[in-house]
């Protein structure tokens, strides 16, 4: 286990922040705008949410990288500052936790591209991904995560990318289709990805994104079940309302905090927020591990 790995193991749950999408529109970022660029034009707004997690008691923050791959920026017509990019995202959250213990874990995000249809290679992917791992690990991350994926393939090949800085790799799959909501939209259930993940080189593997804290708990079960690995658990504040076009949330951060305490029962060694979610959910679910509700 690599020493970083190590030493927020010890503490578990080391505690992930939440959402960030939506914390940087209520900080201005129009919707349909593309997020990754901010950490260029507008760096001490990124580096506001990344501190406001820490405020809340993240021992780890993820970086504004979500979309930074080439050919997500590339949608955008930022495909040639991909690098600089990812080094900005970097250098926020470092920013915002500096004089604290709290890690900073970059993160890395799907491309949007399906291999099955033929969008892309193996070998375009894996350039990609080296691009950005390469761009996270010079500009000081931590850690790495590749998260919301739903193609293992994809996922892997992300994985190695990362693995091949040197830097502790978390690797997490998007859950909820199929009748038990236990398979990715490609059919990947937690058994199948535990094994690829592992074998492709990641030091932590879990869950984000899909559905709430409550229903995520099988899936937290299963990989528990099927990987000696650490577990990273991400749920969003349950699963989303259209109301006037926008996704509403109704899950409240208390009640969202209790869920997550059960995720925790359950195996979590890293527990954390994912969309509807935002630092009073964090701040929430500090207290209630405090008052031990897990």
């Amino acid at each position: 286990m690599k020493p970083v790995i190590e030493d927020l193991v010890k503490r578990a749950p080391a505690l992930i922040d939440g959402a960030w999408g939506t914390q940087l529109q209520t900080r201005g970022l129009p919707i349909g705008a593309c997020p990754d660029e901010w950490n260029l034009s507008n760096p001490d707004k990124v580096k506001d949410v990344a501190a406001a997690y820490v405020s809340a008691g993240s021992d780890i923050i993820l970086t504004n990288t979500f979309g930074a791959n080439r050919l997500t920026l590339g949608r955008h017509g930022f495909a040639d500052r991909a690098v600089e990019i990812n080094k900005a995202g970097v250098s926020a959250s470092l920013s915002a936790v500096h004089g604290t213990e709290v890690r900073v874990f970059a993160s890395i995000g799907p491309t949007g591209v399906m291999l099955a249809m033929g969008e892309s290679t193996p070998e375009e992917l894996l350039s990609v991904f080296t691009e950005q791992a390469t761009a996270l690990a010079e500009a000081g991350a931590h850690g790495i995560v590749v998260e919301t994926m739903s193609d293992i393939d994809e996922a892997t090949i992300a994985v190695k990318a990362a693995v091949a800085t040197g830097l502790p790799v978390v690797a997490s799959m998007v859950y909820g289709a199929g009748k038990a909501l236990d398979r990715t939209i490609m059919g990947v259930t937690p058994e199948m990805a535990a094994e690829a993940l592992e074998s492709a080189g990641a030091d932590v593997i879990g869950s984000n994104c899909g559905q709430g804290a409550d229903t995520m708990l099988i899936i937290a079960q299963r990989l528990k079940a099927a990987t000696k690995l650490p577990l990273w658990i991400k749920p969003n504040a349950g699963l989303p309302e259209l109301v006037d076009g926008a996704a509403v949330y109704r899950t409240s951060p208390e009640e969202w905090a209790v869920q997550a305490g059960a995720l925790v029962s359950a195996g979590a060694d890293f527990i954390g927020g994912c969309c509807g979610t935002s630092p009073v959910f964090i701040t929430a679910l500090t207290a209630a591990l405090s008052k031990g509700t897990q």
